[in-house]
């Protein structure tokens, strides 16, 4: 019997469906954008394991859920990401996204080393931090292989994870607003600071959008253009992961991770790009991408271990810090030098 006709199954979706709803609801409320609507789930399904009994049934479908349905909701994901717009922000917009994901990363990552920090958390942190927050983190974890045994730890590397670039995002939202008069940016140049230094696209959205409409827009093209870079750095961090943090843990020859749902992220970015699906289209299939990454993210919280993330998120939350720190100094500089 497949995992879609046990009761197993539809328990957990049923659940996770519903914290997505509400999730959705709830993160476009107005003191509840900046948390976004991904987050807001996830801390619904961390409240749904109140009722134990309904947890433990649903527990194989809840499984099946955070697994698979986050690959799908990267995928959908993809009608999101404009390549035309992207091309029009010009060569210099995409280096420095690339430039951005990539030191950004390694410099959180080894910040949390020195600090610390287990590999696997490190990473998916520095990521969160690096390129697009909760989903970078949920685009980046399937490309973590680990021992048999050690799922539920991965699952709450994960969780904690996000709720790492959450409560960054929230705070330096509020602090780019805040000293946004002591910058005397042009709208383009707050633009490109927010979108280059803020983790979650809500959070870009929420400080580009005090700017004026220059630069919110700026803010969502530089932010795009670091969300592009999540299907390289998949592949990349995958492999590398791979190769030298696993190294002479296990013997013998180890498949490298192949992304294969981030080439799907590709296709319906070509899709939504260059077939006419219309306006109205492509915005219902974005919505049900986060739909789809709310139920991932429920199921997430329904199986995590409180005392654990309170324990081992302390050192990782401060290298995070450190990260986003450098990050937003560099954003700064770049954007009144080059914009």
């Amino acid at each position: 019997m497949t995992i879609f006709k046990t009761r197993s199954f539809w328990s957990a979706a049923l659940l996770t469906l519903i914290c997505s709803i509400l999730g959705t609801l709830l993160g476009g409320l107005p003191y509840l954008k900046i948390i976004g609507a991904l987050v807001i789930s996830l801390i619904l399904g961390m409240l749904m394991q109140i009722h134990q009994p309904t947890i433990k049934i649903a527990k194989a479908g809840i499984g099946f859920i955070s697994n698979k349905f986050l690959r799908l909701g990267i995928i959908l994901l993809g009608f999101k990401l404009n390549l035309i717009d992207l091309a029009h922000a010009g060569i210099k917009t995409i280096l420095l996204a690339a430039i951005i994901v990539t030191c950004t990363i390694t410099i959180g990552y080894n910040i949390a080393r020195k600090l610390g920090v287990e590999p696997q958390l490190a990473i998916l942190a520095a990521s969160g931090t690096g390129i697009c927050g909760a989903a970078a983190v949920m685009g980046i974890s399937p490309q973590i292989q680990v021992p048999a045994g050690q799922e539920e730890k991965k699952r709450e590397d994960e969780v904690l994870a996000v709720a790492i670039v959450a409560i960054l995002g929230t705070v330096f939202t509020l602090i780019e607003i805040g000293i946004k008069p002591l910058l005397h940016m042009t709208p383009t140049q707050f633009g490109v600071m927010t979108g280059g230094s803020l983790h979650e696209i809500a959070h870009a959205v929420a400080a580009g959008g005090s700017g004026g409409p220059v630069s919110l827009d700026t803010a969502i093209i530089t932010k795009l253009s670091r969300v592009l870079m999540l299907a390289p750095a998949a592949l990349i961090i995958g492999i590398w992961y791979q190769k030298k943090v696993n190294k002479g843990q296990s013997s013998g020859h180890q498949k490298l991770p192949t992304p294969w749902f981030m080439l799907g992220f590709i296709i319906a970015s070509v899709i939504g790009t260059f077939v006419p699906l219309g306006a109205t289209v492509l915005a219902w299939l974005v919505k049900l991408a986060y739909l789809v990454l709310g139920m991932a993210m429920a199921a997430l919280g329904m199986s995590v271990n409180f005392n654990v993330i309170l324990h081992r998120g302390r050192n990782a939350l401060l290298a995070a810090s450190c990260a986003s720190v450098i990050l937003l100094t560099f954003m700064i500089i770049v954007s009144k030098t080059l914009f």
